[in-house]
């Protein structure tokens, strides 16, 4: 039997046709990707307040109000600290922050390695409760607090702040390693216990390792929650200031520059912060 084949400027190309992709046309147009602008748009629109922090930290301006660029200047950041009760309300965001990160990140770590790996009795409205504090708007949350606070007898200020903090981000944590825990594979523990390691070996050397990056980026998350937070601290903070509670207050005579530049400090502490956790999350999967 002969088969023929086709030539010439009309016939079907082979290679294409047997990779089952048609080649672009000399000379046509690529589409836009419109999902690749759009998404460069939204990250410049969400950056844009923190690049206005960062460059306003270098104004040279001779007031408080920071909002006209009039130079550049280094002097803010050698002078960084000239507001005492700012220093304290920052001192106070700082150590408010670490020890809600250690705090949640603690009970968070049992809380999601409790939800992953067993079934008891209460684990849906464990669940429920969960979820349910972060999805609850912050006013009824801080709102709520106030009332237990004060329904206990307990003095507002410093230690309530910490353990509203904590409680709103335990929940993030317990997430965070919960979906850790539900995609470990439990052959290498069982690899282990077969090895002859007892079962506080086996989570030392084997469970805990593979739970650390869960567990420093739920941390990470708590320590930003808690440095961002406004609402909830307003109404469980009493006389303590933090950073966020002292901006609002200096905006009605004028916000200084130092502002920006502890805002600037912060930012750039969170970055090396995710910069570092990332680097070590890379070696750890070689």
């Amino acid at each position: 039997m002969t088969t023929a084949t086709e030539t010439g400027p009309g016939a079907p190309d082979a290679g294409a046709s047997a990779t089952g992709s048609v080649r672009r046309p000399r000379g046509a147009r690529r589409r836009p990707d419109w999902g690749k602008y759009f998404t460069w748009t939204v990250l410049c629109w969400l950056f844009a307040p923190i690049a206005f922090m960062v460059v306003f930290s270098f104004n040279d301006i001779a007031g408080r109000h920071n909002v006209t660029w009039e130079g550049f200047t280094l002097r803010w950041y050698s002078d960084a600290f000239a507001y005492p009760d700012l220093n304290v309300a920052l001192l106070n965001t700082v150590t408010i922050a670490v020890l809600t990160m250690l705090i949640a990140g603690f009970l968070g770590t049992l809380l999601g390695l409790a939800l992953g790996r067993y079934r008891f009795l209460g684990q849906s409205a464990t669940n429920l409760v969960m979820f349910s504090a972060i999805s609850a708007p912050e006013v009824v949350l801080g709102a709520s607090l106030l009332s237990m606070f004060l329904t206990m007898n307990l003095a507002v200020g410093y230690w309530t702040i910490l353990i509203a903090h904590v409680m709103f981000s335990v929940s993030f944590v317990a997430i965070t390693v919960r979906a850790r825990v539900l995609t470990m594979d439990p052959s290498v523990e069982e690899a282990a216990r077969d090895l002859g390691a007892t079962p506080l070996t086996t989570f030392r050397l084997v469970t805990l390792p593979l739970l650390v990056p869960a567990i420093t980026s739920g941390g990470l998350i708590a320590f930003a929650l808690s440095v961002d937070d406004f609402i909830i601290t307003s109404f469980v903070s009493g006389s303590t200031q933090t950073f966020p509670l002292w901006i609002w207050g200096s905006t009605r005579v004028g916000i200084p520059p130092q502002v920006n530049v502890m805002g600037t400090l912060i930012f750039g502490l969170g970055v090396l912060l995710a910069v570092a956790n990332t680097v070590l999350a890379r070696r750890r999967s070689r």
